[in-house]
């Protein structure tokens, strides 16, 4: 698009949080493959954590620092979420409470995470209903909201606060047609990680910051099956195995937020007339 656009697309915003995981070679390439300025926003540290609800779109900000330039910004995201929140805002979630969190983590370690769940239906059954027992991280923040508001999560998901957007938003989206194609490009990526040193990467994460295999930083795809490699708990043929297989889940979930965007604009990217 940085090539097509006749008005000169400058500026890839790139919507992420975690900072320290060899991003400069990832922006470099940006800029010389696209001719684009990459930015990061909310820059933040491997070993800090940052909840949903603490997230701020400045996107609308560079997004409007690129236009006054002339130039016509593109915002290319890393989640959904952050898609989602630049569109409709954000909810009004209260920020992390330590003491609640270290409650809750000591409840799990003395009856489990399936207990934890339990009680969790009895308050906030919707919740509940769409998380899995064994999802820590989702059922310690449910009960968290519970616990600081008195009311289910949905409910303070649906109080939402975010200026409109002082430009007019297109959303393009890429979708597949053929699942076998992105598998297949999801394993030739994975493999590219793999050669490009994420092994390496990870290892220098965790001798640089106090990490630990709980962090949402240490959780996401690629980090959490190289973190269990190092702890000697995956061979590294079972690395690759896993971290293509929820490589494949997380883009399974991608295309489910995409299906429920009514106005994003879906092209097949294995159609040829599409490149």
């Amino acid at each position: 698009l940085s090539g097509l656009l006749p008005s000169g697309v400058r500026w890839l915003v790139r919507l992420r949080v975690r900072g320290g995981g060899g991003s400069r070679e990832r922006k470099r390439h940006v800029q010389e493959e696209y001719g684009a300025v990459a930015i990061q926003v909310h820059r933040l540290r491997t070993a800090q954590t940052r909840e949903r609800g603490q997230h701020d779109p400045e996107g609308h900000g560079i997004a409007g620092f690129a236009a006054a330039g002339g130039r016509l910004p593109l915002l290319v995201g890393g989640t959904m979420l952050y898609v989602k929140a630049l569109r409709e805002g954000l909810s009004k979630l209260p920020p992390a409470d330590p003491g609640i969190r270290a409650q809750i983590d000591e409840a799990a370690m003395r009856h489990g995470w399936p207990v934890l769940h339990a009680q969790l239906a009895s308050l906030d059954p919707q919740t509940a209903g769409r998380l899995e027992p064994s999802d820590a991280q989702r059922i310690q923040r449910a009960l968290e909201v519970v616990r600081l508001t008195g009311r289910p999560l949905g409910e303070s998901y649906a109080q939402r606060e975010g200026a409109e957007l002082p430009f007019r938003l297109l959303a393009i989206g890429l979708a597949p047609s053929d699942r076998s194609v992105l598998h297949a490009r999801i394993a030739q990526r994975f493999d590219a990680m793999l050669a490009a040193g994420l092994i390496d990467e990870v290892r220098a994460l965790r001798e640089k910051y106090a990490l630990d295999a709980a962090l949402p930083s240490m959780r996401c795809v690629g980090y959490r099956q190289v973190w269990a490699f190092l702890d000697g708990a995956l061979a590294q043929d079972k690395l690759r195995e896993r971290g293509i297989y929820a490589t494949r889940q997380l883009a399974k979930r991608q295309l489910t937020w995409m299906r429920a965007m009514l106005d994003l604009e879906v092209f097949d990217c294995c159609d040829p007339a599409a490149a």
